[in-house]
């Protein structure tokens, strides 16, 4: 794994997140998607996060996010779902009158760290195969 600079220090640190829509619904298509992938890139802009790969199926998004040792992972989670959410609503309204909590996330998420022993090629592959039907899982790569 490549290290990575910034100011005052070099790291390389990289996780595993998976968010889950909520109440499980299917709302993640490919149009929604492609928003997605948009609006993380302006999360990688502003807060020098880096996204090598993301994963989805309807009700469910994987990412290998690379980030700096000042975020802490739940902020890192924090940072991605609350600004994803806000983005997604205002695009597709429809999409908050079907989560009639007004949030699209669920308050929990999964987080690996991704090392030397267990590489991004690997973590790559493991999002790329997640699922029941293989042909409905979306990988983009970031890079």
């Amino acid at each position: 794994m490549k290290v990575s600079y910034a100011p005052h220090c070099s790291f390389r640190i990289r996780y595993h997140m998976v968010f889950v829509v909520k109440y499980r619904k299917s709302l993640i298509t490919k149009k929604v998607f492609e928003s997605f992938k948009e609006i993380l890139n302006g999360i990688e802009e502003r807060y020098y996060l880096k996204f090598h790969a993301i994963g989805y199926e309807n009700d469910h998004m994987h990412l290998l996010i690379e980030a700096r040792p000042r975020y802490s992972p739940s902020e890192i989670m924090q940072i991605c779902k609350s600004i994803t959410a806000k983005q997604i609503f205002k695009k597709f309204p429809e999409i908050k009158e079907e989560l009639w909590g007004g949030h699209f996330w669920t308050e929990g998420g999964h987080i690996d760290t991704v090392g030397d022993g267990y590489g991004e090629e690997k973590m790559k592959e493991y999002i790329k195969n997640q699922g029941r039907d293989l042909s409905q899982l979306m990988l983009s790569s970031f890079i």
